[in-house]
């Protein structure tokens, strides 16, 4: 048997469209069962789950602390079975999914961690100019070149959020999500599912791509904006930090900092004098990231120090 843990926090209608889709699962060997954590949902979440209850093996759940990693940890004592599969409430899952998770661990015994495609799924047809994107920390998109078999330490990371599967023993020794990171609101540290997965792996913990595992990830009209792509850019660089942090500072922020955004800034004003868009927008993104990482290191040198 697994689990799928899923947490949730005022998506009641895109909450509805991907438990439609669950409907159509194939059911893994030895079965399985859904756990839902609503995070302070003050929508008709509860509704929306209730009304799958004979159609779906659910349980739901409340936890009130806000938090994606404190509602995945307030979930997992109610995971049955052997496998915890861990997903996100916007993602929809190919019909046999969770077999290939489960035909996948049954076949490598000696690996604890799983992650398998997430593709796009366009709320609307995408602007032409995300092709300038990096869909990885951008939209939690897989890249294609990933094929099945064991990650490396370099590619370990690709296991995320939106499809990863760990072995529930793991936790059943006291392993816990970082409840620092991960969202939390509209302003906080990328990385809830990474940190863990870094742990793991350092801990000797080995993990492996399950190529025909897949999932897509709803990608809303919103998102589809420079001004969110390049928010996201800060929150990823707190989250970079928070996971590597650069202990070579000058007073609070890490050296490099002083080089390297003044560096990008005069590329955006050299990319806008030339009105080369591409140029510009590429150019804030990384000086967007070098922002969330000097934020970040503020934030950690603080806690530090007070």
């Amino acid at each position: 048997m697994l689990t799928v843990l899923m947490a949730t926090r005022n998506r009641a209608a895109l909450l509805k469209d991907v438990l439609e889709a669950y409907c159509g699962l194939q059911a893994p060997a030895g079965g399985w069962k859904l756990v839902i954590v609503d995070n302070g949902s003050t929508d008709s979440t509860v509704d929306v789950v209730s009304g799958f209850r004979r159609r779906l093996p659910v349980q739901y759940i409340v936890e009130s602390k806000l938090g994606k990693n404190a509602a995945l940890n307030a979930g997992l004592p109610f995971c049955e079975g052997d496998l915890v599969v861990f997903t996100d409430d916007d993602t929809f899952p190919h019909a046999d999914w969770l077999a290939q998770l489960r035909e996948a661990a049954e076949a490598h015994p000696e690996h604890s961690m799983f992650g398998g495609v997430i593709a796009p799924r366009w709320a609307v047809p995408p602007p032409d100019w995300i092709a300038w994107v990096d869909w990885g920390p951008t939209f939690t998109i897989t890249p294609e070149w990933l094929v099945e078999g064991e990650l490396s330490s370099s590619s370990i990371t690709w296991i995320s959020g939106p499809n990863m599967a760990i072995r529930k023993a793991i936790f059943d020794d006291g392993i816990r999500f970082d409840e620092s990171i991960g969202p939390r609101g509209l302003d906080y540290p990328m990385g809830s599912e990474t940190e863990l997965i870094l742990r793991l792996s350092r801990n000797g913990r080995k993990g492996w791509f399950v190529q025909k595992a897949a999932v897509e990830h709803f990608i809303r009209e919103e998102q589809l904006s420079k001004q969110w792509v390049l928010r996201r850019a800060v929150r990823w660089g707190r989250g970079s930090y928070r996971l590597a942090p650069n202990l070579k500072l000058w007073g609070s922020v890490p050296r490099h900092l002083y080089r390297d955004l003044p560096k990008f800034a005069l590329k955006i004003a050299i990319a806008r004098a030339v009105l080369n868009p591409e140029a510009r927008f590429r150019a804030q993104w990384v000086f967007n990231l070098l922002r969330g990482e000097a934020i970040e290191a503020r934030a950690l040198y603080r806690e530090k120090h007070i």
